[in-house]
């Protein structure tokens, strides 16, 4: 498989570095996509179409193909896969039935190939991730590969979109299905916060909704835990901060802690909405701001997965929590840049809302905070 990465600030930057491109005679067949919401994502995939190229795409909180991270701009892989070892899918679900939705999809998938990996992006912020990931775990299997992201729309929070070729949506799923028996596929989650304090329990709490552990308001434990001031309604930084800084480590009995970050303060009982589910008995630990370990924790990481599981590789795609630049600030483009030196091939990387992925060592799950790597190889 041969890989290359394009970007460009408008649609005809795009085109020009299409040409580009393809003038040695390379002639790809799908395209990965991560764009802002400023972009007209509608004329990128015409432009895609009309080259005969495949299109997955989302819109980004930030995109890059190299330590340089843009925003506002269009980043493109671009892949000469053999149309025979993908198919792309593209659902809505107004309903919300995320679980029938991927169900579905990968029934039709595993028709296809016996031995099916997934790209998945989606849109909407009330979108149920976990749920869209355990619909693809009762076709498949638990040990299915599946990795992707919750598409951004530069931090405005407000509407996000999925698109194909033909289709885009902001509530809706666009998947990737690989045959994993033509196409390697092996990827690595890792956050890097450090944990604080002991082991606490959440002793109330609704889906995503968390009121109280060890019986306190969780904004209170919050803000004893991380000196914060100011705690007030009034703070318009304040949950930013939380969100980015002090994150809770949710607990598994299989695997790494996968965060949750507040998201929405509840004034009234100073509860708050995480980023995802956080069962109620769970265990969790609060976390403590990044220091220059994260980046060290991350890249050894992906050296670790080259050295296990990936020792050559064509492309790399990275999905990186919007969060982590908001608090790793420049020392992001060095994080970057230790990933791309891994394997040194053409990489596509963007900053999204939710990162989803296998928790190291554990099951699928939504993350936050965190960085996904993945790596592809034709076989």
């Amino acid at each position: 498989m041969k890989a290359k990465s394009i970007k460009g600030n408008s649609p005809e930057e795009i085109q020009s570095a299409l040409q580009y491109s393809i003038a040695d005679g390379f002639s790809p067949t799908l395209a990965i996509v991560f764009l802002s919401v400023k972009q007209d994502h509608k004329a990128i995939c015409k432009l895609m179409d009309d080259a005969g190229i495949a299109v997955f795409g989302c819109t980004t909180n930030g995109e890059f193909i190299d330590e340089a991270t843009e925003k506002g701009s269009i980043a493109i892989l671009l892949l000469d896969i053999k149309r025979s070892y993908f198919q792309i899918y593209f659902e809505e679900y107004p309903e919300k039935n995320y679980r029938e939705i991927t169900n579905r999809i990968a029934q039709k998938v595993k028709e296809r190939f016996s031995a099916p990996a997934f790209f998945i992006a989606g849109s909407n912020m009330e979108t149920d991730a976990e749920e869209l990931l355990f619909g693809f775990e009762d076709v498949v299997g638990k040990e299915v590969n599946v990795y992707g992201c919750m598409a951004g729309d530069d931090f405005t929070f407000s509407d996000q979109f999925v698109f194909t070729n033909e289709y885009s949506s902001s509530r809706g799923l666009v998947c990737l299905a690989l045959d994993e028996e033509k196409i390697m596929i092996r990827g690595v989650a890792t956050c890097g916060w450090r944990a604080v304090g002991t082991l606490r329990t959440v002793t109330k709490s609704s889906g995503n909704h968390v009121y109280t552990v060890d019986d306190i308001p969780v904004l209170d434990l919050t803000t004893k835990y991380g000196g914060l001031e100011n705690v007030s309604p009034d703070n318009e930084g304040l949950l930013l901060e939380i969100a980015a800084n002090f994150p809770l480590q949710l607990q598994r009995e299989k695997g790494d802690p996968v965060m949750r970050p507040g998201l929405v303060i509840d004034w009234s009982d100073h509860s708050f909405f995480c980023s995802g589910s956080v069962p109620e008995g769970s265990k969790i630990r609060f976390s403590l701001p990044p220091d220059f370990d994260v980046l060290e924790k991350v890249i050894k990481g992906v050296e670790n997965l080259k050295a296990t599981q990936m020792p050559d590789a064509d492309a790399l795609v990275v999905f990186s929590c919007a969060g982590r630049i908001l608090s790793l600030g420049p020392l992001m483009a060095q994080e970057i840049e230790g990933i791309r030196n891994v394997w040194n091939v053409p990489m596509l990387g963007m900053f999204s809302n939710a990162e989803l992925a296998r928790a190291t060592g554990g099951n699928l799950e939504m993350h936050n905070l965190t960085t996904c790597c993945v790596a592809l190889k034709e076989k």
